[in-house]
């Protein structure tokens, strides 16, 4: 299968179990899980070629002139983790099908499993660091959905939250690092960076390359001092934790250090952190983990444990290390799920995960106690489990590591770790399922169906397989572990079986169970120690911290940040002044090279009435009807100058853009009582206009230097002067560069508008829904108001240029690529013409007619903007690259076709339906009790009859 649909099928799968939701629980869970199963199935067809150490590459460009292209690389390593990524995703999905509850919806639940699964995928398969950047940040916003989702929850929410930032805040960190790396090298291509190991070592920016790429695994992989998000994070439905801890997410830093480790690994700097941080979370994780009476936090704090384990392996640089580090993360992801899994059962049967509630379930539970018991001694470190030969590989390594020049500190602590791991495991079972079966359960628990117990069992099948027989293992680990060393080191023995004969790990590790049971039998007295010894909390420090943060904020913030525009804009205008006097007082400047051009009556005229406007507007702007008019005279104004000038699209645009503001403004002042009050001092307004005379000498000041003297560079606008007809196929400029040249503009442009005539129906919609309702439609005029609300003559007028309007803006559009006009002002003029049917007939009767809704008007505009942009991939074009051609049908003269004019009538369609759509919003707020809408286009229409009895004639006679 290809990398790219390997990649992109849980992506295209998220979109349907939210659809299958309606057809029930199995239909929802079947089509999540074969998704899965067809990215397993097409992940294991390239297994022969990566079994024969080739790699899988696939390549295509995004965007190459920032390096960042859609590029994978399977490898041994990649199908290693993709492997246990949609492995033990399938299990998942099956056990979460029976674990989720009918109250939860399942269809939203599968739909973030599959997003959080593909950037998985995506991560473990990117071969550009930038593109794994991307899925890297993926799994954090889909990691906070599931960790998240049970929503009524408030350790749920705070668990996502607390997530989201510290993994957030590493990824941050992480960008920086490999952006370094990235210029060190020359390429953002994983592949190139992993062979110029010398290189990257060598240069003085690798340090702070290594630091913060390490950030960004520490707080992913929840290592010391970020290890306190990931126990929080268990407030997540069990199926969410399972798969979080044994085969995503914190697997994700694990990862990133397996895949840089033959470029970064093999320093002093990589040693002294990576070992550092690795230990000492190892024994901390596995210390806390002891203490804990919630199952799942148990587990939790023993995942920290073992991913410190796995880091210190990684961080000792030695083959050996990375060998052992391989085959612990495979027997890790097996036995950590099934552990999971099995304290999801006991909740789920007994409604209590408090270990403290629990015991004697081995009797009403015995296959969850077989499953759970087998697991657990494997996280043990028990013989002939899995988890025994990864230990005994660990504490082998630790013995011949020398930390600080101390030759006892890493066996010591590696052993100390194991010692309480064995004693939470060893708790795990005999606090849970030994003893004597209690009668206060909260409910009675029992083995559920095969449904739940089933997924379990087969990792424990695996448990136990690897444990007897780890030969069937051992090729395949050694193909992965040759992937993370490349060519940095060599391995040099196989180590993976049982006996290795009376070596010092052998010993550790009897330290280690027999400590366990030990500290079992004084674990009364040694928890009472625990809970009344004073230690810091790691939640109440990070809240304290993000408290802190947040008052520094707001410090910072508030006296900027006050909501008054009048401040933003001195501050921004202030400075700005400052800046642009700073460099004409400090530079030079040239001497002018043309001379003023002579002014005639007419400009200067219009001049004088556009600054008699904007006087006007400031001295007078309390009214805000005669503001208002004051504003459509400056646009005016405006307008004309920009005819003088020979800018026809740009007067066209603006005096549309102008009759439709004005409108909407008029709509929205109909809500505003006349005057704006009185609130700003005589000092304050004395200094707001000492700022604004400043800035516009200022701005003055520049055009004048600039209309006399020619700038230091070319200007664009002679490559689009150049290029407008044989680039983009059109004579008009203007339009070419909306459509073409700066295509990608306009496309976020639409969007933008879009967005803001939602908002505006959004805020509508919560005014209508609200008590300001009743307010509305009860309000009384502070004058009285026409009668006529729609006039005959208005109504016939309307109607009678409907069609005109129409055609002229077919017209305007057809023409905009050659001459003026275009698909926005196309759709200004269509926007009036429809507008004044609003005006002349009300909302009632037009909307009653109103055969698509506003909201679809936009999104097809959006869409046929970006299925046009989309297209120009297929011919291997950069997105929105327009193509032209000229056709004849006879008996017509030879014509352009161009698919820009498609671009241009998704611009037309988001335009008609943004105003629209405002209009409308505005039209529901106008609505009286007083004055009910009435479903004739006009209040006095001769083609009603009046009701004889009224004493009144027929109105045909009358009129």
């Amino acid at each position: 299968m290809s990398l790219f649909l390997l990649v992109a099928l849980p992506f295209f799968g998220a979109l349907l179990p939210g659809i299958m939701n309606s057809a029930g629980r199995t239909a929802c869970a079947g089509i999540t899980f074969t998704v899965t199963l067809m990215a397993f199935v097409g992940l294991l067809t390239n297994l022969p070629t990566v079994l024969a150490g080739e790699v899988v590459m696939a390549r295509a460009n995004w965007m190459p002139e920032l390096g960042l292209n859609f590029t994978l690389m399977l490898d041994g390593l990649g199908f290693f983790f993709a492997f246990l990524i949609l492995g033990i995703g399938l299990l998942i999905i099956a056990y979460g099908k029976h674990y989720l509850s009918r109250d939860d919806n399942m269809g939203e639940f599968f739909t973030y499993l599959l997003l959080f699964q593909g950037a998985m995928v995506g991560i473990v398969l990117s071969d550009n660091i930038l593109l794994l950047l991307v899925f890297w940040e993926m799994t954090s916003l889909a990691s906070f959905l599931l960790i998240g989702y049970w929503k009524h929850l408030p350790e749920g929410r705070q668990g996502a939250r607390m997530a989201l930032t510290v993994t957030g805040m590493g990824g941050l960190a992480m960008i920086g690092g490999m952006l370094i790396l990235g210029q060190i090298v020359g390429s953002y291509d994983l592949s190139v960076i992993l062979q110029n190991r010398e290189a990257i070592q060598a240069d003085p920016l690798y340090v702070p390359a290594l630091l913060l790429i390490l950030l960004g695994c520490f707080t992913k992989s929840a290592q010391f001092p970020f290890h306190f998000w990931l126990p929080h994070a268990m407030a997540a439905p069990t199926p969410v934790s399972a798969y979080l801890h044994s085969a995503t997410m914190v697997k994700a830093g694990i990862f990133l250090m397996a895949r840089m480790w033959p470029v970064l690994s093999g320093t002093p700097e990589w040693f002294y952190i990576v070992t550092t941080a690795g230990l000492i979370t190892m024994v901390l994780g596995a210390v806390i983990a002891l203490f804990k009476h919630d199952l799942k936090a148990l587990l939790a704090f023993s995942t920290v444990s073992h991913l410190g384990l796995i880091t210190m392996l990684l961080g000792t640089g030695t083959a050996f290390g990375a060998l052992a580090a391989v085959f612990h993360i495979l027997n890790h992801a097996t036995f950590k799920a099934a552990l999971f899994m099995s304290a999801g059962i006991v909740d789920h049967e007994a409604h209590t995960r408090d270990i403290r509630r629990l015991g004697g379930l081995r009797h009403l539970m015995p296959v969850t106690f077989t499953i759970a018991t087998l697991a657990a001694l494997s996280m043990a470190g028990i013989p002939f489990l899995n988890g025994f030969l990864s230990k005994e590989m660990m504490l082998e390594e630790a013995h011949h590591t020398v930390l600080f020049g101390n030759h006892w500190l890493v066996p010591v602590m590696a052993t100390v770790g194991s010692l309480f791991s064995a004693a939470y495991c060893f708790r795990f079972i005999g606090h849970t399922f030994l003893g004597r079966v209690r009668d206060d359960y909260p409910t009675k628990p029992h083995d559920p169906g095969a449904g739940m117990w089933l997924p379990p069992a087969i990792l424990v099948v695996l448990v136990v397989v690897i444990g007897v027989a780890p030969f069937l293992v051992q090729d395949f680990v050694f193909m992965v572990a040759k992937a993370v060393i490349g060519e940095a080191a060599e391995l040099k023995t196989k180590y993976i079986k049982i006996w290795h004969g009376l070596v010092p790990a052998l010993y550790m590790s009897i330290i280690a169970v027999v400590g366990g049971l030990s500290l079992m039998l004084v674990f009364k007295p040694l928890l009472k120690i625990w809970e009344t010894t004073p230690r810091p909390e790691a939640k109440v420090i990070f809240e304290a911290i993000i408290d802190a943060v947040v008052r520094l904020a707001q410090v910072l913030t508030h006296p900027l940040h006050n909501g008054s525009f009048t401040r933003y804009a001195m501050i921004g205008i202030v400075t700005m002044i400052a800046v642009g006097y700073h460099a004409w007082a400090t530079g030079t400047v040239a001497a002018p090279v043309r001379e003023l051009q002579a002014s005639g009556p007419v400009p200067i005229a219009g001049w004088a009435m556009l600054v008699a406007a904007t006087a006007g507007l400031v001295l007078m702007h309390r009214n805000r009807l005669l503001a208002l008019i004051l504003i459509g005279i400056v646009g005016l104004m405006v307008s004309i100058g920009f005819v003088y000038l020979s800018a026809p699209d740009l007067a066209m645009t603006q005096f549309t853009v102008e009759v439709v503001t004005i409108i909407l403004l008029l709509l929205a002042l109909n809500f505003l009582p006349n005057r704006t009050p009185t609130e700003s001092t005589p000092l304050r307004r004395v200094r707001d206009a000492g700022v604004a005379v400043a800035a516009g000498v200022a701005t003055f000041a520049l055009a004048y230097h600039y209309m006399l003297r020619d700038t230091v560079a070319t200007s664009i606008s002679e490559y689009h002067l150049a290029n407008s007809y044989k680039g983009g196929g059109g004579t008009n400029v203007v339009n070419v560069i909306l459509v073409d040249f700066r295509g990608f503009d306009t496309y976020g442009e639409i969007i933008v508008l879009g967005i803001a005539a939602l908002l505006i129906y959004a805020l509508t919609e919560t005014l209508l829904d609200g008590p300001v309702r009743r307010r509305l439609l009860n309000r009384v005029p502070d004058q009285a108001r026409s009668g006529d609300m729609h006039p005959m003559m208005m109504v016939v007028l309307t109607r009678v240029i409907m069609p005109v309007v129409l055609l002229v803006g077919f017209y305007i559009f057809l023409r905009g690529h050659n001459e003026p006009g275009g698909g926005f002002i196309a759709g200004l003029i269509v926007s009036i013409a429809m507008v004044m049917q609003y005006m002349a007939s009300g909302f009632s009767w037009a909307t009653a007619r109103l055969r698509y809704p506003y909201h679809g008007v936009i999104g097809a505009g959006v869409l046929v903007a970006g299925f046009t942009g989309i297209g120009s991939w297929f011919v291997g074009k950069p997105f929105l690259t327009s193509d032209f051609t000229y056709v004849r049908i006879p008996p017509f003269h030879k014509f352009e076709l161009a698919t820009a004019a498609l671009f241009d009538l998704g611009v037309f369609l988001a335009v008609v339906g943004a105003v629209m759509l405002s209009l409308e919003s505005f039209s529901r707020l106008a609505r009286r009790v007083d004055k009910p809408e009435s479903e004739h286009p006009m209040d006095i229409d001769p083609s009603r009859n009046v009701p004889a009895d009224d004493g009144t004639a027929d109105m045909k006679g009358d009129n």
